[in-house]
């Protein structure tokens, strides 16, 4: 059931997507929601763009003088969705692999009430996944497999940008990457304990725009795997840094305790000193590395203040 004053903003990441976004406006459902607005994020495209976007009948173009990445055009396109008063933000890609008539399927969780993100996904049915090469479809469950144990959650597909945000959610985003920032969402929302559901949803395999993130799968994947690393030091620091610095310390203790008893035994430590050495060198790397993981832990609460400062201060410019 659809509640009344319900503002839906579906915002569409585009550079160089002069071929398709004119189709992916014009395709937006409008009686899905009370109010429903298209803003398209122009990631400064140099072809027609812009022109067909607003042609086509975008209520709201928004552009970058420069390419600045899909990260930066994805924090744009949510400031500005919430500037629109968004009470529900949809992203969709401009290429035209995702249908656009799913749009109610994934916002109707969120009227609900029963999740704060919802996200399509490509392979939690089998019998849905796209025609993708191979390396692609292992590149997206790896990652996904990753982020599970990281999360401790269960997800089939933390790569796919069709997804639908409550205001909440989309409020209270942190995002610092600027290449991507699928996976980063889904960190983030998860270790703030929003509700992210999975929809699986038919979409087709191959982009038919220019704009393609996975220009090559292996750098991609550097990218991604640098984002999830970071993400790890940001969230649990004192883990990230104390849990390898507690076995190279518990390493180089030991070791020097066996190294102990065998000189009470024979007097001598030779010819085992290079391992003394190496004992000593990690005790204090593993100590540092401890001592490191407290002050980031100490920082880290820093950054959590910071964050809901920086989430009243959007409240605040929004009239919320």
């Amino acid at each position: 059931m659809i509640k009344n004053k319900l503002n839906v903003v579906v915002m569409i990441p585009a550079f160089n997507e002069e071929q398709t976004i004119g189709t992916v406006v014009k395709g937006i459902p409008r009686d899905c929601a009370d109010s429903v607005k298209v803003l398209v994020i122009d990631d400064g495209s140099k072809d027609q763009t812009v022109a067909l976007a607003k042609k086509a009948g975008a209520d709201k173009v928004f552009s970058h003088k420069t390419n600045l990445g899909l990260g930066i055009t994805f924090k744009d396109g949510i400031t500005e969705a919430l500037k629109m008063g968004a009470d529900i933000i949809v992203n969709i890609d401009a290429d035209g692999q995702f249908n656009s008539n799913d749009i109610p399927r994934l916002i109707q969780p969120i009227i609900d009430n029963r999740a704060d993100m919802v996200t399509c996904s490509r392979f939690k049915d089998k019998k849905l996944t796209p025609k993708m090469p191979k390396i692609k479809i292992f590149g997206n469950r790896f990652f996904a497999e990753l982020l599970n144990v990281f999360l401790n959650k269960k997800f089939y597909d933390t790569q796919c940008g069709f997804r639908a945000y409550s205001k909440e959610a989309a409020m209270r985003l942190t995002l610092f990457g600027r290449f991507t920032y699928t996976q980063e969402v889904f960190i983030d929302l998860a270790r703030k304990r929003f509700r992210i559901m999975e929809i699986p949803l038919k979409v087709i395999g191959e982009r038919n725009g220019k704009s393609r993130v996975v220009k090559n799968v292996f750098s991609y994947g550097l990218k991604v795997m640098l984002i999830i690393i970071r993400s790890a030091r940001d969230y649990e620091p004192f883990k990230f840094f104390g849990f390898p610095g507690f076995m190279m310390f518990c390493l180089g203790t030991f070791s020097s305790i066996i190294l102990f008893i065998r000189w009470l035994i024979v007097s001598r430590v030779n010819p085992y000193m290079i391992i003394v050495y190496g004992n000593v060198f990690l005790i204090i790397v593993g100590l540092l590395l401890m001592i490191l993981g407290l002050i980031a832990d100490m920082m880290d609460r820093n950054r959590q203040l910071q964050e809901e400062i920086l989430y009243y201060e959007k409240k605040r410019e929004l009239g919320v």
